[in-house]
């Protein structure tokens, strides 16, 4: 698996408009996630080693930031035809067996990883109230062992969005696996 990086989109850009499928059965949009008062969007997949390393700090960061009105939601953009690992039913039965506590969607036309410019698998965004960008990159500093971890930057830009202050601390980009684009 090659390593990518996130390219950043800049700060303060409005979050992308989007209405995906879920593996809920239901349809979710961006607006769906208005009340929320910070939301974070992160590109994944099921097949990345990466992705698959944070799933479980991604459940547990939707767990401890709930109460205070942070959502998440997960979206795959993957070509399944090449990457059947990724399909739709693969997702389903992935959000199951791992429990997901929150959204887990298709990009099937790819429009809205590439209207975030995601590039990796995981790459998350983090918005605030207003749905302006915060920030865009690594979730902590040991991907492979939890145990390991000494900073949690996506936490830390979370509770700058949920103070409404700017990140202070140096952005450092997502790796991951690249995109599989069509």
């Amino acid at each position: 698996m090659a390593l990518t990086g996130s390219k950043g989109l800049p700060v303060g850009t409005p979050a992308p408009s989007f209405t995906l499928p879920g593996v809920d059965g239901a349809t979710h949009s961006l607006e769906d996630f208005a009340d929320a008062r910070a939301l974070v969007v992160v590109f994944t997949c099921n097949h990345c080693p990466y992705a698959v390393a944070l799933e479980d700090r991604f459940i547990a960061l939707q767990e401890e930031t709930r109460d205070a009105g942070v959502r998440l939601v997960a979206i795959s953009a993957n070509d399944a035809r090449n990457y059947p690992a990724d399909s739709f039913e693969a997702m389903k039965e992935r959000s199951v067996a791992k429990g997901f506590n929150f959204p887990y969607l298709y990009d099937e036309s790819q429009a809205v990883a590439r209207a975030y410019d995601a590039a990796c698998t995981p790459d998350p965004f983090v918005f605030d109230g207003a749905r302006k960008l915060v920030y865009n990159g690594r979730v902590d500093d040991s991907w492979r062992d939890a145990s390991r971890v000494t900073r949690r930057d996506l936490r830390a830009a979370i509770d700058h969005a949920l103070a409404g202050t700017p990140v202070d601390f140096e952005v450092k980009p997502a790796m991951g696996c690249s995109i599989k684009w069509k």
